[in-house]
Order: structure tokens, then sequence, then C-alpha cells
């Protein structure tokens, strides 16, 4: 049989020509270095829905025995800032009651978070606020609408919310609006409505860009999404999205998707629930999703926790290839984390709650990812687009 030796040296020249060829290297990473680099790190989370808990009376400064966050794990897990959902369920469209959840969830956030907990949270509306609070040694709390019907097709409406604090929206959740389509229509899913963004669609993203407020498409359709990207002189961001040609879920971003966005500054805040990390979580649990889509509140979680026990978890290693895909396509500026910690959802072993973070620096660490690197996923791009979009506003 021929064979033929291959020189040290070519191998050498054609590893550092076309890294990506190679199979990833697993280095050994010690306690003491995990510590140093998740200590010296800003990390925020772009999206958390403990708040509908809090606006039910959950106690969130005692650790509870069950659910995904609370204060003591929060500082456990070394949380830097926080976005606090501002999610409004579809159901509150019915009779004009979206403005009112809002603002009752605006105020779990002021009140029962930040005023109750003083010595632990201040609430931040710019970045510099973010890193001012983190050097105080508290957390900054942010909030993000989740659902354009909020502002129930009125820009007045928006502009009190941004005065109360909010600095993203997401333009859609489960249900389109009446200016935007969604990604997953609960009463009709797949079916457009507007074919992207309308009119009035198009002027809520202006405005956003006047006021300051990022511009978030986690839930949107393919159209509004491209709309978003082609009205905004902003950069935008996807709060909890994650890569679709890892996990093919509807909510995701295709590969394309993700690269524009990267290329006007924005970037990807990946959903680390285990249907958008794993596709073989989602395969599993898919058939039985039509069973809680009609259904609210209480008995939805309820229901959904009952499918999401039965579900395959995800890993660290599938969270982390999801970044890596990210950074390969789009660049490590374009990532991020946006865990859409809930309570009633699956989330991959080794971060099933948010005291868990140093587990996700150590994979990062030993998947040879640079502390500087880190940094960006944990909070630097974000701060980054959040600056951008400061910039732009009063335009």
């Amino acid at each position: 049989m021929l064979t033929w030796a291959v020189p040290s040296t070519f191998l050498l020249r054609f590893a550092l020509a076309f890294p990506l060829l190679l199979p990833a290297q697993v280095r050994t990473v010690t306690d003491a270095e995990v510590q140093r680099v998740h200590r010296s790190t800003l990390l925020i989370d772009s999206h958390n829905d403990v708040t509908s808990r809090t606006v039910e009376g959950f106690d969130f400064g005692k650790r509870a025995a069950d659910g995904q966050t609370d204060l003591p794990r929060m500082r456990q897990g070394g949380i830097g800032a926080q976005f606090f959902a501002v999610y409004v369920a579809a159901d509150y469209v019915k009779d004009n009651h979206s403005a009112r959840r809002t603002l009752e969830m605006i105020d779990t956030v002021r009140h029962d978070i930040v005023e109750r907990h003083p010595n632990d949270f201040a609430l931040a509306l710019t970045a510099d606020d973010i890193e001012a609070i983190h050097k105080s040694g508290k957390i900054a709390a942010l909030m993000g609408i989740e659902g354009g019907h909020a502002i129930e097709d009125s820009l007045r409406l928006l502009r009190d919310y941004y005065a109360l604090g909010v600095r993203y929206m997401t333009l859609t959740h489960t249900n389109t609006n009446n200016w935007a389509d969604s990604s997953g229509d609960i009463d009709s899913p797949g079916v457009q409505h507007h074919n992207g963004l309308t009119d009035f669609g198009k002027d809520v993203i202006r405005e956003m860009n006047r006021l300051g407020m990022m511009v978030d498409i986690s839930h949107v359709s393919d159209k509004t999404f491209w709309d978003a990207l082609a009205v905004s002189k902003a950069p935008i961001l996807a709060s909890h999205s994650s890569a679709k040609s890892i996990s093919n879920i509807f909510r995701n971003m295709s590969d394309d998707m993700i690269v524009a966005l990267a290329k006007k500054g924005g970037v990807v805040q990946v959903n680390c629930i285990c249907e958008f990390l794993s596709q073989k979580s989602y395969d599993a649990s898919k058939p039985l999703f039509s069973q809680v889509a009609t259904l609210s509140g209480a008995e939805f979680q309820k229901r959904l926790l009952e499918i999401q026990a039965s579900t395959p978890k995800a890993t660290l290693d599938d969270l982390v290839d999801h970044i890596d895909h990210i950074v390969k396509i789009a660049g490590i500026d374009a990532v991020g984390i946006g865990t859409d910690f809930a309570d009633w959802y699956c989330m991959p072993k080794g971060l099933e709650d948010v005291s868990q973070f140093p587990n996700l620096t150590r994979k990062l660490l030993e998947r040879g990812y640079s502390a500087e690197n880190i940094a960006k996923i944990y909070g630097g791009n974000l701060l980054r687009v959040m600056r951008a979009v400061e910039r732009a506003a009063g335009g």
C-alpha cells in the first residue's frame, strides 16, 4: 500500500490557514481560572421572566425551593445586570387590557424587585448606568417589553413606557398585532397578516429609534425582521433567540438573518431553552405544544411543566455550539446571552438556574474562548448595541 509522509511544517501551515476544519480542542481549566474570569466579567442576561411570578406575590428575596430565579441565586451566579421581561400575554389584548398589564409588570420590577431590595438592585436607564451600578456592587435592573401589543397602537403609550424605564421592546410575541407579524401566531400559525410591518409598524421603529429604545426582533416573522432591519437607523437585537441551522424551531434565526443583523451592528442573545438549543429536544416536544396553544396563566404553566419534564434535556455543549456557530458566521461581536428563564421551561444540564452561570464560563474556557471574548459575550456586545442606540436617539 502506498503511503505518504506529510511534513509537520505543512500540517502547521494547514492548521493556521484552515482552523475551522480542525476538531474543537477542549483544554483543561482550573476552578481558580473559572472564578477569576467569571468575577472579572459584567454578566448581562437580556431576558428573564421571573416577573410573571413576582407580579403574583412571589418573594424574590428568598431562595426558593423551585423555579430558576431569585435574588440569592442571582448573587451566586454573578449576574451583573438583568433585563426583566415586561411580559404581556396575548390574551390581554381582549377588551384592551394590554396597557394595564404592562403597567403592572413595570411596577413589579420597580417596586417588588428594585425598591424592596435597595441594597442589591438599582434601576438602570443607560449603558453607563449599568457599568456604574455594577461597580457599586449592586445588580443593574432593566426592563424590556415582550409583545408590541402592549402599546395598544399608540406612540404616546410607547413614550410613556420609555419614561418609566423600558429600554427595549419585542415587536411581537406569539400573536400578530395590528402592525407586525409574529413568527408563531397561536391563532393562525404560519399565516402572515401584514407581510411584515405595516406603515404604522415602521413608525413604531422610527419612534423607538428617536427615543433610544432598542428594537427587539425575537418572536417576529422573517419578513418583519427584514423590514425592521431596513427601517431602523440603529442596531437591533434579538433578546432571546438562537440559531435555526442547529435547532430548526420556528423562533430561531436563519444564518442569513444572523449575518445581516451583525452587519448592522446588532447582537443575537442566545436563548437557553432546551428546544431552542437541541433539535432532539424540539422534535420530542413539538407534537405536545398544540395541547397548550390555547391555554393561559397557571393552566398554561402547569401543562407546560408536564411537557418539559418529559423533554430530553439540552446540554451546555449544545448552548456553546450555538455561540460557536454565530461567532463562525458573524463574528465574536454578534453574540450574547438571553436565557429566557421562566420557571416553566426546560433548561440545559448545567445551566438550570441563574446560580449556575460559572458552569457556562468553564465550558467557554474549555472551548478556547479568552477572558476578553467571554466578556464580550456576557455583556460587552449588548452594551455596545445599547450605546449605539443611545447615540442615534433624538434624530
